[in-house]
């Protein structure tokens, strides 16, 4: 039986994990924010090679950045797509156990 829903097992640990980190965290430090990966990662690059980030040029030059709506639209399409194609994946998986223990 254990066998049977090994994935289920995996996926409740895995989502106990995530809570207690979070409580945990939140515990540990209450005033803290996330700051997300794009700017920790510019300030390290920003250190190692001593340039500031305003001196980094975009590829395009004429390119604008859209604003902060578009780029959340931009996000939650690349999440959607990504949601179609992995349940399209597991889906195919799913088929092609059933269709071997039909053979």
């Amino acid at each position: 039986m254990a066998k049977k829903y090994l994935l289920e097992i995996i996926a409740i640990i895995a989502v106990i994990g995530f809570v207690l980190a979070f409580l945990y965290t939140s515990a540990v430090l209450p005033g803290a924010e996330f700051a997300g990966s794009d700017s920790a990662g510019s300030s390290q690059i920003a250190a190692l090679t001593g340039k500031a980030d305003t001196d980094f040029a975009p590829i395009i030059p004429q390119y604008v950045p859209p604003g902060v709506e578009i780029e959340s639209a931009l996000f939650a399409l690349q999440a959607a797509v990504g949601g179609i194609v992995l349940g399209y994946v597991f889906g195919y998986w799913s088929c092609q156990a059933k269709c071997k223990k039909a053979e």
